[in-house]
């Protein structure tokens, strides 16, 4: 389908802070710019920025516009309801080393529907609490196909549109589907260290993996969260 005027105005724009044309606090083309260059209503372009905003991508600035978000947010693993946006349940985090191409676990190879010792591309990152403190380590694995047609992925920075939309973006293959499997286990040595654990303690698993409507995984992620700091709240309708 067709991506509507709005819709095309956020997605220029998103790759255009992805490709480094704005960088974080960068003021974008102001709103009478983009009515003229994409001949459209005033209207049109605030619903553009309403998506971006939605997102976490932008900011408004009394006065003078939007500007590229200094602090980008991220999402921890799962929770990923259709329809709902980067700032819902979305937080500050800090990249992790550099993104490399390894073999997963088996349950992410499984979920990932790989042969065994395939190599996919893993992207760290841990989640931070308001006061700076983490809250949740999330490892995000790419399968090959993805990994080589999406070549920022492998950038040791933060992706400022994040990587659903980088990917989708790129590939045209967005996510349809996703399944989310929790479990509880002990912390190990390494997630210790990085989220100030104590051994032994507790920590909540969350494996996520999206799909395209095909069928075809997009990525896995594996979400360690602390029991002390992990809640989970569902709210639904009842006869």
């Amino acid at each position: 389908m067709p991506l509507l005027k709005y819709e095309q105005i956020a997605e220029s724009l998103r790759a255009r802070i992805t490709d480094g044309e704005f960088g974080p606090g960068d003021l974008l083309p102001s709103g009478r710019d983009l009515c003229e260059q994409w001949s459209v209503s005033r209207a049109t372009v605030i619903k553009a920025m309403d998506v971006l905003r939605a997102d976490g991508l932008v900011v408004a600035r009394q006065g003078s516009g939007f500007t590229v978000v200094e602090t980008p947010l991220a999402r921890p693993a799962g929770r990923r309801i259709a329809g709902s946006a980067r700032l819902s349940g979305g937080s500050a985090f800090r990249r992790l080393g550099t993104p490399v191409r390894e073999v997963p676990p088996e349950k992410v190879a499984e979920a990932l529907c790989l042969d065994p010792e395939v190599a996919a591309l893993r992207r760290d990152r841990l989640m931070l609490l308001d006061d700076g403190a983490p809250q949740s380590l999330v490892v995000a694995w790419f399968p090959p196909d993805i990994a080589d047609a999406c070549p920022r992925l492998a950038q040791a920075g933060p992706l400022m549109e994040g990587t659903t939309h980088y990917v989708a973006r790129t590939t045209g293959r967005r996510p349809a589907e996703g399944v989310d499997v929790s479990t509880v286990r002990l912390a190990s040595r390494h997630e210790a260290e990085l989220l100030g654990l104590t051994l032994p303690e507790a920590v909540a698993v969350v494996l996520h993996t999206a799909s395209d409507s095909e069928g075809r995984p997009l990525v896995c992620e594996e979400g360690v969260t602390p029991a002390r700091v992990w809640e989970r709240t569902d709210a639904y309708p009842m006869s």
